[in-house]
């Protein structure tokens, strides 16, 4: 078994290392190409591993880059952008793997893992243009470039604006704040001790939610929706090259090219999915809104008075208040509660080791099933300027059989931005809570792959409108009482968090539920119909306003540039796949309920999922996966159900 990659990243060396790696690549596919009788064995497979050394030698730098950004590593990544996109764009385009893959597709005796991959290649070459004029290959090579380095412009642009920002406040400023959140935010100024509020997740947060000062609320939100405000040029660069991409691959627009290699049968049934969760969610929003309305009080509520009176709503009809269960959920208890919850549902263990790692904060933990180790997850929770914000995962290596017949295995990251627990313990709200579930169901799904092939192992092959499933899935239980009583306990006394408060948790689970699932059917709907034609300049603001007219149900401040931060579609890869999100939630949904309703722990249905959807990866539809777990299709009425919609 081969053991895990040390993490590392010589940057000094980096762009030469990277350049020798790529000849080396182009000299092999070379003689693979040369090879007579070409099988799976012989030239598929020292492609795919060809293809998980180049990753594994890549992902450490722009992991780097977005929990440690600086001015070197930025210009590394940077630099070796254009690099690695040229040589990937050649890899996708070269028509005689193409070729050597459609015979390959015919050979006898592939298993279904194989056979997977081969049906995927193709798919991805026949969508990278393989079998286009060479005039119309390189121009989507210069495409694919281009639309890689303003992907990345359009980041560094977010995380400069973020990082930049500052508001300093007064003591009188920060009323309604908690005593843990004044020491988080207390800065000294000229000897004088007042509070610093950015741009990052947790600081933002806080104030739009607890800060009594309105004005000061309105700044901080319009700092938040104005950020970036160069990133407009940006998305017109993006939007024109998407487009001409969609149509040189023989496609209409490019929402019918994100949407080929996933569920989703077509364009129409998309917007239909998200307009048919909209209808179903209005009427239950319009309560809402106007349940809100009425406690504020004031005439003209507007966006950034939302967390706040929303808390305030919920701490009167719940007697709700997230700050009353912060010190229940100190990070490091949480963590070690979370892994005690997988061990029972799923029968794995987590064991730290002391590897040397980027910050001081940052662990990793090698996971076990029955007793044997299977996967390395490494774990980055905590803000600091210079890292990125919000959470997510990265995948780093994946298990795989190399041509050796040595079994290599995975590893991600699950990377936050909670509390800094430098000057005080890391105490969470339940939301964040929620998201290290959700980024955690994200690892698990490609780090307990048992898959042999690289190619679909874990999360690869794994349709993009499927991706969420399993961390949707996972985030639901951070909700069920029998799972908060593992972990929720008093970081000072020890007192585990009383049945009372859990149930106040599960009561407000679904608090304006229908509001907030009109706003990501906003979110999806923008995406997804901007990339039906094309849309510049004013016309990208022009749809979502009108798309906020019938989904938006408070008037949006005409100031609002929320296309300019939305890095999920215009730096990451959701491009016309937003709605992927809901999608897969429904799935969730699904297999949530049925294994609450077989009693969560130790479960046949934790036992098969663990074996079916996480075993097997990308090595299957999602869909025939599903079926494999639960015998029928996925139900929409679980999704709502879920939410507290129309039940």
């Amino acid at each position: 078994m081969n053991k895990f990659l040390k993490f590392e990243v010589d940057l000094d060396n980096f762009i030469e290392n990277l350049e020798k790696k790529i000849e080396k690549n182009n000299k092999k596919i070379t003689e693979l190409l040369n090879i007579k009788d070409k099988t799976f064995a012989n030239f598929v497979k020292p492609l795919e591993l060809m293809d998980e050394d180049l990753e594994e030698f890549f992902t450490p730098l722009s992991h780097l880059n977005s929990v440690n950004n600086d001015e070197k590593n930025q210009d590394i990544y940077t630099k070796s952008l254009p690099i690695i996109t040229e040589y990937s764009t050649k890899l996708s385009q070269n028509l005689d793997i193409y070729k050597a893959f459609k015979l390959i597709e015919k050979e006898d005796g592939l298993n279904s893992e194989q056979e997977r991959v081969v049906e995927l290649n193709i798919q991805n070459f026949e969508l990278s243009g393989a079998n286009l004029s060479e005039d119309k290959k390189k121009r989507l090579e210069e495409i694919n470039l281009k639309l890689s380095l303003r992907a990345n412009d359009f980041s560094q642009n977010l995380i400069d604006a973020i990082n930049e920002y500052e508001m300093i406040l007064e003591e009188v400023d920060v009323k309604g704040l908690s005593e843990e959140d004044k020491k988080s935010y207390e800065v000294q100024v000229d000897g004088v001790k007042k509070y610093k509020f950015t741009l990052q997740m947790p600081p933002y947060i806080t104030y739009m939610t607890y800060g009594q000062n309105r004005e000061k609320r309105e700044e901080l939100y319009k700092a938040f929706v104005t950020k970036a405000p160069q990133n407009a040029k940006i998305i017109d660069e993006l939007m024109e090259l998407r487009q001409e991409m969609a149509v040189i691959l023989g496609f209409e627009n490019y929402a019918q090219y994100s949407i080929a290699p996933k569920m989703a049968k077509d364009e129409k049934s998309v917007v239909s999915f998200l307009e048919n969760l909209a209808d179903a969610a209005k009427p239950m929003a319009k309560k809402e809104l106007e349940e809100l309305r009425e406690f504020a009080d004031i005439e003209d509520l507007h966006s950034y008075d939302l967390s706040f009176y929303a808390q305030k709503l919920k701490k009167s009809k719940y007697d709700y208040d997230q700050e009353l269960y912060r010190p229940y959920f100190e990070q490091n208890s949480v963590v070690q509660g979370l892994f005690k919850f997988l061990n029972s549902l799923f029968g794995i263990e987590f064991v730290k080791n002391d590897e040397k790692l980027w910050d001081e904060k940052a662990t990793s933990y090698d996971i076990l099933v029955d007793g044997i180790v299977r996967a390395r997850l490494y774990l980055d929770l905590e803000s600091r300027k210079g890292k990125r914000g919000g959470a997510w995962m990265h995948n780093w290596q994946s298990h795989h059989i190399d041509e050796r017949g040595v079994e290599h295995l995975a590893s991600a990251f699950v990377v936050a931005n909670f509390p800094d627990s430098t000057n005080s313990p890391s105490l969470l709200r339940h939301d964040d809570v929620v998201t290290l579930f959700h980024e955690m169901g994200h690892a698990l799904h490609h780090m307990l792959s048992k898959v042999d092939e690289n190619g679909v192992s874990g999360i690869a092959g794994v349709e993009w409108d499927a991706v969420e499933f399993p961390s949707q899935f996972l985030e639901n239980f951070a909700y069920e009482p029998k799972v908060l009583k593992i972990f929720a306990a008093h970081h000072k006394s020890g007192e585990i968090l009383s049945d009372e408060m859990i149930d106040k948790i599960v009561e407000v689970k679904n608090f304006q539920s229908a509001l907030g699932m009109l706003r990501q059917v906003e979110f999806s709907l923008f995406d997804f119909k901007l990339h039906q034609s094309l849309h510049v300049k004013e016309e990208v603001q022009n749809l979502l306003d009108s798309i906020r007219e019938s989904t938006s149900l408070l008037k949006t401040p005409s100031y609002n540039k929320f296309q300019n931060g939305f890095a999920h579609i215009f730096a990451g890869g959701y491009a016309a796949g937003y709605y992927s999100y809901k999608w897969a939630e429904v799935l969730s949904a699904d297999a949530f309920f049925a294994i609450v309703d077989e009693g969560i722990f130790d479960t046949k249905i934790g036992k098969d999922y663990l074996e079916i959807i996480l075993g097997l990866g990308g090595s299957k539809s999602m869909r025939d996966l599903y079926l494999e777990l639960r015998g029928e299709e996925p139900k929409v009425e679980s999704l709502l159900r879920l939410n507290g919609i129309g039940v």
